[in-house]
């Protein structure tokens, strides 16, 4: 055969040949592939720095020598968690917000411990409004009766003008020094139907608050609430709400903290169950905290039903200090400093005069937490810092034995020094108008 036909030949059989593979491999494309066992992708240790937020806070942190190697050596084993809201203002004035997490990508369980009882102050002031056609308001006096096991009544309250209970003097207390029982008569009010579907209908999802504090009832009990009934100023009856009961289910939890717990004087040598226990994540703390601060920048159903005065009200006695009330008043054994955990760290040697923090604290099972709007009026400062920090060493809860004073107050001092010098040396296009938040305080 010619050479040349011989190779002729042979270069075509072997175009068929490459053409049949090509088009039989289009065709087994098209087909889901077949995989003998599933193949699992571990993200890389690094993907945490990928984060925009975790950048900033890294940055920072290493800008601060000293005081947040540990914190980011042991960011895990202490859950911190942190969100930072920097606020820009435009032409008009208008707040831009722009937030900064650090270990928020997939939140961790904490115990809100305290903190729930913001969003409990305004729930009790949307209700008073949604009441306001039978003539109630936040200071009509409220009778706190009882009809179930584990209730108790309340008729009287020393510290107010008239000697009776109301909502106006409850809210006081919540932020002036973190009262339990005035939370719990809230509670009660309120009922735990209202309080969690009013929650979840305005998007916070994670809310569950399932329990009263400092008193320790069966889930029955604390789905039971007491009748409460309200009087004018002559002390006539306007409305008498009966107990309540909250058939509704709730989504089923796992959620257990530390490695062993004590119980009635015993040690239990595993996790304490959590899941029958108040949550809330810190996202939706900070975003509560906007929606009273910059209702404005947040959509109308995260919004709270309440009136600018209401706001106010709020605002004025979350900032206000203990020996600045009168009813209720507080001797000097309460300091003013002692709910003030960011940039202060529960010293009152740390709290400046230019500078006034909005916030709710929480504290409890070695957790701490504050959610806080800081406002600088002589540097023209304003941002928002939600932490918190699990305070507890040897992971053994209820043996008293936690770790506040010496990781989680220094903590959230440094941390909020470090923003606020961040804050001060930021440049900012527009200077913000922060008269809406100076308030006349009671003394």
């Amino acid at each position: 055969m010619n050479k040349n036909v011989f190779f002729a030949i042979l270069i075509f059989y072997t175009l068929v040949i490459f053409m049949s593979c090509a088009g039989n491999k289009r065709i087994r494309q098209t087909q889901p592939p077949v995989v003998s066992a599933p193949v699992i992708i571990t993200p890389p240790v690094s993907v945490k720095t990928s984060d925009p937020g975790e950048k900033f806070f890294e940055d920072l942190f290493k800008h601060t020598p000293g005081q947040f190697e540990n914190i980011l050596k042991h960011r895990d084993d202490w859950n911190v968690q942190i969100i930072y809201t920097q606020v820009n203002r435009d032409r008009e004035g208008r707040p831009q917000l722009k937030h900064f997490y650090f270990n928020g990508s997939i939140p961790k369980y904490f115990y809100p411990a305290s903190s729930i009882k913001l969003p409990i102050a305004l729930l009790a002031l949307q209700k008073i409004r949604e009441l306001s056609g039978k003539g109630i308001t936040r200071n009509s006096t409220m009778i706190t009766e009882m009809n179930y096991a584990g209730q108790t009544a309340e008729y009287n309250d020393p510290n107010t003008p008239d000697g009776k209970p109301n909502i106006e003097q409850y809210i006081k207390k919540i932020f002036l020094v973190s009262d339990n029982d005035a939370y719990n008569r809230l509670y009660e009010f309120l009922g735990q139907e209202y309080i969690n579907s009013e929650l979840q209908k305005k998007g916070y999802s994670s809310a569950q608050i399932l329990h009263r504090l400092e008193v320790f009832l069966t889930e029955d009990q604390n789905r039971h609430t007491n009748p409460t009934k309200f009087f004018d100023n002559n002390n006539q009856l306007i409305y008498a709400a009966p107990g309540l009961f909250n058939q509704q289910a709730f989504t089923k939890r796992t959620d257990y903290i530390g490695k062993g717990y004590f119980s009635n004087g015993n040690f239990i040598d595993r996790p304490m169950v959590f899941s029958n226990k108040n949550r809330l994540n810190l996202s939706d703390l900070n975003s509560i905290l906007q929606a009273l601060v910059y209702p404005e920048t947040v959509e109308p159903r995260k919004r709270f039903n309440i009136t600018n005065d209401d706001r106010n009200f709020v605002l004025k006695y979350m900032s206000a200090y203990p020996s600045e009330s009168i009813f209720p008043s507080y001797d000097t054994s309460i300091h003013d400093a002692s709910n003030k955990f960011i940039m202060v760290g529960g010293k009152d040697e740390n709290l400046r005069k230019n500078v006034r923090i909005f916030n709710k604290v929480g504290v409890a099972y070695g957790q701490l937490i504050d959610v806080a709007f800081v406002v600088d009026h002589t540097n023209k400062i304003e941002f928002m810092l939600s932490a918190a920090i699990y305070c507890n060493e040897d992971a053994i809860l209820n043996d008293d034995k936690y770790d506040y004073e010496s990781i989680g107050l220094p903590f959230l001092k440094n941390l909020g020094d470090a923003i606020y010098e961040y804050e001060k040396a930021r440049k900012k296009n527009y200077q913000p108008d922060l008269s809406s938040f100076i308030f006349s305080y009671d003394k």
